[in-house]
């Protein structure tokens, strides 16, 4: 994807507009040039998120005072995009990343944020967040992991599932269950990488997304200290949507840039592919096809951003990033698989990426709530107004 030819973008400020570059140009030189060796080989580029926080991306949306870049949601979300164009495993794990950091950043106490936030955001760190578990993905609200009170804190018991960074991040946003069923008795918790009685299960062995790690986290009687809660008691649940809505933008912005990657693919060999004497590009079967696919791409990429400039204002946004998630991830499956159709037998094997970009698309269906959760998001907030 290094000759990937830039999308026209509208940017609020000359630092974005330079960020953005600096973005392009780490995701040419360092992630794009390495993505499909590490995906067959299935090897996590831990480097790569480390020369991310050197340059400053890890962080973006989060204050300055703290360390991060202090940028607009829909400027960070574009960074998002641009990485996932080169190498989605990378524009995933950022979005996770400032996923995990969103509970203490939102919902933390000023000590609390003064504490940790600046070495979280900095770039030396790398985050997970632990909501879903074995018995409940969609039913998050039904989680069993306990957090039983102690003398100084809590004993975290319990394990979680399909955390992406599990085993090698070094915090977690965990979700555990301080009291009653349901979603009032859970509470959310900062829990250091390094805890005794915390480990990561074997990676999963997914369809796509290979190099990024994917694990059940265990949570062996892990002891917490009560200043490590995010909010009050209770009080998890709210942390984790809220966190949700955020990061379902960040999936949206991971779908657009694999579905654009994917059509950049087709496009160029649709220009130098010739049959019957002819590019097939000129072939309305094939023409109709990348038109579809742009016009797509560019509903969905307008989509994250207006619900990313809500939430900059500060505005309800939750139903938005449902909409956003929904159509991107949506746009992204059908897009992926209509350049494979194009490239026809080369864009069924590896020689080029549409492959594994069709295979990546899938998961963005399924993560942060699934897309049968979305709609239902978007109807009850509708039925409810």
């Amino acid at each position: 994807m290094t000759n990937a030819r830039e999308v026209e973008r509208w940017l609020p400020s000359q630092e974005a507009r330079d960020l953005l570059a600096l973005t392009r140009d780490i995701a040419s030189r360092e992630l794009a040039p390495r993505a499909a060796e590490a995906e067959e080989r299935r090897e996590f580029p831990r480097d790569l998120f480390r020369l991310l926080g050197q340059a400053g991306l890890l962080g973006l949306p989060y204050p300055e005072e703290y360390g991060g870049g202090g940028q607009p949601y829909e400027v960070y979300l574009q960074v998002v995009e641009e990485l996932s164009r080169a190498w989605l495993t990378v524009g995933l794990g950022t979005s996770v990343h400032c996923l995990s950091c969103h509970g203490l950043a939102a919902f933390g106490s000023d000590e609390q944020r003064d504490r940790w936030l600046p070495d979280m955001v900095g770039g030396d760190l790398l985050g997970a967040y632990c909501l879903s578990e074995p018995h409940s993905g969609s039913d998050a609200a039904a989680l069993r992991t306990r957090a039983e009170r102690t003398a100084d804190g809590y004993r975290l018991s319990g394990t979680k599932a399909w955390v992406t960074h599990g085993g090698v991040a070094d915090f977690y946003l965990v979700l555990a269950r301080t009291g009653e069923d349901g979603p009032k008795g859970i509470s959310a918790f900062l829990v250091d990488g390094a805890a005794p009685g915390l480990s990561g299960a074997s990676p999963e062995r997914k369809m796509g997304l290979r190099a990024s790690v994917t694990s059940q986290v265990v949570l062996d009687g892990v002891e917490v200290p009560v200043e490590r809660r995010l909010g009050a008691e209770g009080e998890g649940f709210r942390v984790a949507m809220a966190a949700l809505d955020a990061g379902r933008l960040g999936i949206a912005a991971g779908a657009v840039g694999v579905a654009q990657a994917a059509l950049d693919v087709a496009v160029e060999y649709a220009g130098q592919r010739t049959a019957f004497g002819r590019p097939i590009g000129d072939f309305q079967g094939v023409s109709f096809l990348i038109a579809d696919a742009a016009a797509g791409i560019e509903a969905a990429r307008q989509l994250y951003l207006a619900a990313a400039r809500l939430k900059d204002a500060r505005l309800p946004f939750g139903r938005q990033a449902a909409m956003a998630k929904l159509v991107a991830t949506d746009t992204c499956m059908r897009v992926t698989t209509d350049m494979v159709q194009v490239l026809g037998g080369a864009g069924y094997v590896e020689d080029y990426p549409v492959e594994r970009y069709m295979r990546e698309a899938k998961v963005l269906q399924i993560v942060e709530g699934t897309n049968q959760i979305q709609r239902m998001v978007i109807a009850r907030s509708l039925v409810q107004r």
